[in-house]
């Protein structure tokens, strides 16, 4: 944890005891809010890391509960902390500090289209099938983290050369051996791995983005522009199509451009 971690100012929506506890389903109340430890000792309590039971996964659930809410900036290991009713200290008992936070944040993203029923281990009817289920989950999770959802490209991965957002190695190796299965060559599943890494990463950032993500350069601008558009008489003029989101429509176009692209690269390798 940095030392300008925990000097930021609060964001505006961030107030102390208004976070909600993802574990118990409400909010904390204004007392539990700052937490002094050394102080509940005194008062004869137990110190709050003893009050409440904590794990690793409570509190990795609880920062991408908070990174939903609010975004990934004003996350810090005393936020979280009091999001927990708990002194930031007890939580590094479980992590070692923001980044090794991060990268379980970024574990639990992943293992969620693990849980997906619709998303397969193997194809079951073909490999268009197989791919097309496969993009829809890492959609669903992308949609449903949209603030933590850059984090998958922008986390170190488990080996260089893997490419988000299939950035495990078990999602690597789940795509490969489902598309040697239904006949595609090694080098065959590989051009298709990176196709298809390729095609969802850049998709799915500039959807994220639209939805409030911090994904640096790819950054919305605000909507506020129609004094700046008067040189642009043309694009004023189509304002109204231009904002109009299309985002399901082009995710399901460009993904069957995908698979027409990667048959003719089966029957050529």
């Amino acid at each position: 944890m940095s030392a300008g971690d925990d000097a930021q100012e609060d964001p505006p929506e961030h107030r102390p005891g208004q976070h909600p506890d993802p574990a118990a389903g409400s909010p904390a109340s204004p007392e539990t809010a700052a937490i002094d430890a050394d102080a509940e000792v005194v008062r004869g309590r137990q110190p709050p890391s003893q009050r409440v039971t904590l794990d690793r996964d409570r509190i990795v659930i609880a920062a991408l509960t908070f990174i939903d809410q609010y975004g990934l900036p004003g996350l810090s290991m005393r936020r979280l902390g009091s999001m927990l009713d708990v002194e930031a200290m007890s939580l590094y008992r479980y992590v070692p500090g923001r980044e090794h936070l991060l990268d379980a944040v970024v574990e639990r993203i992943i293992d969620e289209m693990r849980e997906d029923p619709d998303v397969l281990d193997l194809p079951e009817h073909g490999w268009q099938d197989f791919l097309q289920r496969l993009a829809h989950g890492v959609r669903r999770v992308a949609l449903a983290h949209p603030k933590a959802f850059p984090l998958v490209a922008s986390r170190p991965p488990e080996a260089p050369w893997l490419r988000p957002p299939l950035r495990s190695l078990t999602w690597v190796e789940t795509f490969l051996v489902g598309l040697n299965s239904e006949g595609f060559s090694d080098l065959a599943a590989v051009a298709a791995y990176r196709a298809f890494t390729s095609f969802l990463l850049g998709h799915l950032l500039l959807e994220v983005a639209a939805l409030g993500a911090d994904v640096g350069p790819l950054d919305v601008v605000d909507d506020d522009l129609d004094k700046s558009l008067a040189p642009y008489p043309t694009v004023q003029r189509l304002q109204a199509p231009l904002r109009e989101d299309h985002s399901a429509a082009e995710f399901e176009e460009s993904l069957e451009n995908l698979l027409e692209r990667l048959a003719l690269i089966k029957a050529e390798n």
